[in-house]
């Protein structure tokens, strides 16, 4: 189940979705997946699908995180990242790699403590966790040079796009249940700009902390 044929084959998968960023595919195939979900379904982790995590959650298909993520780099070596809704922390360890420091929040605490054991067993050491409401962001360590967010609000979040600096991009879903898309948000001068990527399927972004 992880074998470097399964792994290959995801990748494989990707690119023929769209997705061409090499240093992400490279990632993408590195990242054991089958860390970050449950045993009981660790023969799936390479499977190109969403998969259940508890409380409510899913962790993310691997074409969403490879997507979401190729569009938050763009051409640009990225220092800070923000993200919001930590889950598994899969789409934290992608990330991890590319960026010089990801900060990253998450509403559920037995959720985010999952992920610190896993990042501790990876030894990825420029992540920084916080036990928090994830649609307050993290300002005290803003502006950001990116936002990746991987639950949908019903709105583009003022909050969030104040944390990132002039030009900076945040990736996210928004609208409500069965009429969602993936969107780029680029801060400008004046406020905001969007571009509408493609439809997805989030669970939502929810308000307070579960502990």
């Amino acid at each position: 189940m992880t074998s470097e044929r399964t792994r290959e084959r995801l990748v494989q998968q990707l690119r023929n979705e769209g997705v061409r960023n090499e240093r992400v595919l490279q990632v993408m195939r590195q990242v054991p997946r089958h860390l970050f979900v449950d045993e009981a379904l660790a023969s799936r982790a390479y499977e190109n699908t969403a998969l259940p995590i508890g409380r409510s959650q899913t962790i993310s298909q691997p074409y969403i995180v490879a997507r979401m993520t190729e569009a938050l780099l763009g051409d640009e070596q990225l220092d800070t990242v923000l993200e919001v809704g930590t889950g598994s922390g899969y789409q934290t360890a992608v990330l991890a790699p590319l960026v010089r420091r990801v900060y990253t929040v998450e509403r559920i605490a037995p959720l985010l403590d999952q992920a610190r054991r896993r990042f501790r067993l990876l030894k990825l050491r420029n992540i920084h966790p916080k036990h928090s409401d994830g649609g307050l962001g993290l300002p005290e360590f803003s502006p950001y040079d990116g936002i990746i967010v991987t639950a949908a609000p019903e709105g583009i979040p003022r909050t969030l796009v104040e944390q990132l600096r002039p030009g900076a991009r945040m990736i996210l879903p928004i609208g409500g249940a069965g009429a969602q898309a993936l969107v780029k948000v680029t801060r400008t001068a004046k406020g905001y700009e969007t571009e509408m990527l493609e439809p997805v399927n989030f669970v939502p972004l929810l308000g307070g902390v579960e502990t």
